[in-house]
């Protein structure tokens, strides 16, 4: 896949943890471990996405509720 070039700003102590795993490495520079980062969240970002779909459709009562009858059901604590 053909790359491009860009220019970013990066907080001083990120850029450290970059240049910690290029010294390390884990990568032969720093565009190939920010390349693999950005993958990494690119990969994340629709898992996320549906879990937060699917949790946008539960309802908050009924959910309390059924947590509340569950507590309800389990036995008592022990007096200290």
């Amino acid at each position: 896949m053909p790359s491009a070039k860009v220019g970013i700003t990066l907080d001083e102590q990120l850029l450290r943890e970059v240049d910690g795993w290029v010294t390390s490495g884990a990568y032969k520079n720093r565009s190939q471990a920010l390349q693999a980062a950005l993958h990494c969240l690119k990969e994340q970002q629709p898992k996320q996405g549906r879990l937060l779909s699917e949790l946008a459709k539960l309802d908050r009562e009924e959910e309390k509720s059924l947590a509340e009858e569950w507590l309800a059901a389990e036995t008592q604590w022990p007096p200290y």
